[in-house]
């Protein structure tokens, strides 16, 4: 393994503190409510996947336990969100622990998205989609004159 797993678990949290800074950089309003095209969804919907698919993939990599669900629609408050985003982190951070390096390395079915992976691979695919939504975020910001978060400051 090229990365370790205390290395792989501060790359998501340092992930993680920059994602969030994005939705803290947000007004409540245009958090939940503000897309700059039709077929686009609110930030605040694409931060519910983030934590739909970490929860998802911790669980089932931690546990084998392996159950996608919408745990965080009704969430409709800037503050409640940021609540359940440090609740899903706090349960990652436990779960890490049951995590092995040999774990990681399992390859199976991924009883989600398709085709056989490893749990990197799988938790590799959860950070892709962070970064990946957290830059739609930092567009919806600069749409809305809010200047985003300085990307290399993951502290």
């Amino acid at each position: 393994m090229v990365l370790s797993k205390d290395g792989l678990l501060e790359i998501l949290e340092g992930n993680r503190r920059l994602t969030m800074r994005v939705v803290e950089a947000f007004p409540e309003d245009e958090l939940f409510h503000y897309t700059p095209a039709d077929k686009l969804r609110p930030f605040a919907e694409m931060i519910k996947e983030i934590m739909n698919i970490e929860s998802a993939y911790i669980q089932g990599i931690a546990l084998n336990v392996w159950n996608f669900q919408d745990s965080f629609a009704t969430i409709s408050k800037k503050e409640a969100l940021l609540s359940a985003c440090d609740a899903v982190r706090v349960e990652t951070r436990r779960l890490w622990q049951e995590v092995t390096e040999e774990t990681l390395e399992v390859i199976e079915k991924d009883p989600f998205f398709g085709p056989s992976k490893s749990h990197f691979s799988r938790l590799q695919y959860g950070l892709e989609n962070e970064i990946h939504h957290r830059g739609q975020g930092f567009i919806y910001l600069r749409a809305l004159g809010i200047e985003p978060p300085e990307f290399f400051v993951r502290d």
